[in-house]
């Protein structure tokens, strides 16, 4: 090779270096994929749709259980939703139902045991088999399982607000832990005045309601403007259209439940109508086209297939 070849080799190479430098320069770099998912959420002009495990991967372990978090962690889902309950001695654990019956070889309310009682019952699955050694988790250890690997939505849970915030603080989980209500502006505001640091917050607008309806204007008679709202519906109409639209103009994400008809615009419209249907784009093509950038579903794995095959969960 010449002298000259020899230094037009090097150059080349040099630009090529100097190319790769400045593209890893540019890319956002995070300390982990809580952060990550948070900061898809936060920006505007992000196509990602972040995915809400339902109480976890419940159609192959006990919902709510460790298994099925670290299930949905594994899917590459964004953000799992758990149930919140108070043991008779104020431990935090997860469980749906007020009564363990339904998910436990046991039978009576939370509230009237304490924890140490409660370990004695095993975990139920889905089809009521009753598990060889899972036990009810505690709001701690799912949240330490979770931790910088996945967010957070703590649910049934706004009564234990303050219990809530002074365990994510301990254990560092705070920013990514979020809830969700129905309460006024001042109610919410009043609450979390209390406390240095907040969990993050979303309202939940039945937009078919009076009462939704009124939680909706007042969002945005004050000029509010939270992170994302959920946004639940019964039927199709002006009520719904008129609402999504006032989201994307003031800059809200928007938040849909394709759990089961009544939340999501009625028949035909659900997790599982798209899991029957020929093409699951029938179904949730239709919330990529509203603008939706947030769905909490049923089929967590079924949903991250469709929205990685059209480029919206990369």
């Amino acid at each position: 090779m010449t002298v000259d070849m020899k230094k037009i080799v090097y150059l080349l190479s040099a630009a090529a270096l100097m190319l790769v430098c400045s593209c890893a320069e540019q890319q956002p770099q995070y300390a982990n994929r809580a952060e990550k998912i948070l900061a898809e959420i936060n920006d505007p002009d992000s196509d990602y749709v972040v995915v809400i495990s339902h109480r976890g991967d419940w159609r192959n372990y006990p919902e709510n259980s460790i298994p099925a978090i670290e299930s949905v962690i594994r899917m590459g889902v964004d953000m799992m939703e758990l149930d919140v309950k108070m043991t008779k001695d104020s431990v935090l654990v997860l469980m749906h139902d007020q009564t363990i019956n339904r998910m436990t070889n046991g039978k009576g309310l939370v509230k009237d045991f304490t924890y140490d009682s409660l370990m004695t019952f095993k975990l139920r699955r889905a089809h009521n088999v009753t598990t060889d050694s899972l036990r009810i988790p505690t709001l701690r250890e799912a949240l330490l399982c979770c931790k910088d690997r996945i967010l957070v939505n703590v649910d049934h849970a706004y009564p234990y607000y303050k219990e809530i915030v002074e365990l994510t603080e301990e254990l560092g989980v705070t920013g990514q832990v979020l809830m969700k209500g129905k309460s006024n502006i001042d109610k919410v505001n009043e609450d979390m005045s209390k406390h240095e640091n907040n969990l993050l917050y979303m309202p939940i607008i039945d937009i078919n309601t009076p009462k939704g309806q009124a939680l909706f204007a007042e969002y945005q008679e004050r000029g509010v403007v939270p992170m994302a709202y959920e946004v639940c519906w019964q039927h199709p109409g002006e009520d719904i259209d008129n609402c999504v639209a006032k989201i994307h103009e003031t800059g809200s994400k928007l938040w849909v439940n394709t759990l089961w008809p009544t939340l999501c615009g009625g028949s035909g419209n659900d997790d599982d109508a798209a899991f029957d249907a020929a093409d699951p784009a029938d179904v949730y093509g239709q919330y990529l086209e509203m603008g939706v950038s947030m769905i909490q579903t049923d089929r967590p794995q079924f949903l991250l297939d469709y929205l990685r095959s059209v480029g919206r969960h990369d």
